[in-house]
């Protein structure tokens, strides 16, 4: 699998990474994730992303791979799980527990990436917040340190220099931050890593979807009305998944799955190699002609 160094980490990771979120919501069994994770780092894959709110998804990930722990970089997101300490989203002291709770979960003793997840940009400038991640660092609990999120608050989070990546929303139905972040991510030499690459598969509902989670890319994507919209399943998969990564600057786009076979649809989806400029370049301008002024990033 191609790789690709991310930022002033250097770690050189797949373009495809694991995301641990629907593992957790879908309740996936301990015996489906030790499979699909076996099989996703037997091609390859080398990372694998998480968070402490993706409900047992650490817990999972720690009993299924942590053996193989030195085959992959783990990454974990924190700030929203206060009340499981009784405390409030944010708080310090509540940070400083939360990541401690990732590595026992976890089942290592350092993290290559905590990241701030989805934390306002009021939030950062207050203050309290970013100092206990460069803490964890400084003590050997986290390699870097990162934000997650998306529209101006990322914005915010790459200008202020603090972070060493930025993990944002980017795929055919969301392209805000090819000019909002990106841009000042690379300036920065931050990695950048994508969620959401596929758009939530929203391409694959035929009618307006029963569930929540793929409707407002499904309804951005009936008014973008792609060329290839009715292209095979597989084939728009291969295009989404190849217009992600072929974004100025990404380093590896986070797929989440709870079926083993899926990964490795994901994975043939590459194999028709980098998508032609000219494409790339058709998809992005059919952005910026249709876009409405509230098509934000999705947190």
């Amino acid at each position: 699998m191609e790789t690709r160094i991310l930022g002033r980490t250097k770690m050189e990771v797949s373009v495809l990474g694991f995301g641990g979120a629907e593992i957790g919501f879908e309740s996936a069994s301990l015996e489906t994730v030790d499979r699909l994770l076996g099989a996703a780092l037997d091609a390859g894959l080398n990372v694998v992303d998480t968070g402490e709110c993706y409900a047992n998804s650490e817990e999972l990930i720690g009993r299924a791979a942590s053996h193989r722990r030195e085959e992959y970089f783990l990454f974990s997101k924190c700030g929203h799980t206060g009340s499981d300490f009784g405390l409030e989203d944010w708080q310090p002291e509540m940070l400083e527990k939360s990541i401690d709770r990732s590595l026992k979960r976890l089942k290592t003793d350092r993290l290559d990436l905590m990241q701030l997840h989805s934390c306002d940009a009021q939030t950062l400038k207050n203050g309290g917040v970013i100092p206990v991640l460069q803490a964890a660092r400084d003590a050997g609990k986290v390699r870097f340190i990162g934000y997650s999120g998306d529209a101006q608050d990322a914005k915010y989070a790459v200008e202020c220099g603090a972070f060493d990546t930025l993990q944002t929303s980017l795929n055919i139905a969301e392209q805000e931050p090819i000019e909002l972040t990106l841009p000042l991510a690379r300036e920065k030499n931050m990695g950048v890593i994508c969620k959401r690459p596929i758009a939530n598969v929203a391409f694959s509902y035929k009618t307006f979807p029963e569930p929540e989670y793929p409707r407002t890319y499904w309804q951005r994507l009936q008014e973008l009305n792609y060329p290839f919209a009715n292209r095979s399943l597989d084939d728009i998969v291969s295009i989404a998944l190849r217009w992600t990564l072929g974004a100025p600057g990404v380093g590896v786009a986070i797929v989440g799955t709870k079926n083993p076979q899926r990964w490795a649809k994901n994975a043939a989806a590459l194999n028709a190699g980098a998508l032609p400029q000219d494409e790339w370049d058709a998809i992005h301008a059919r952005w910026n002609e249709i876009k409405k002024d509230d098509w934000t990033g999705q947190i």
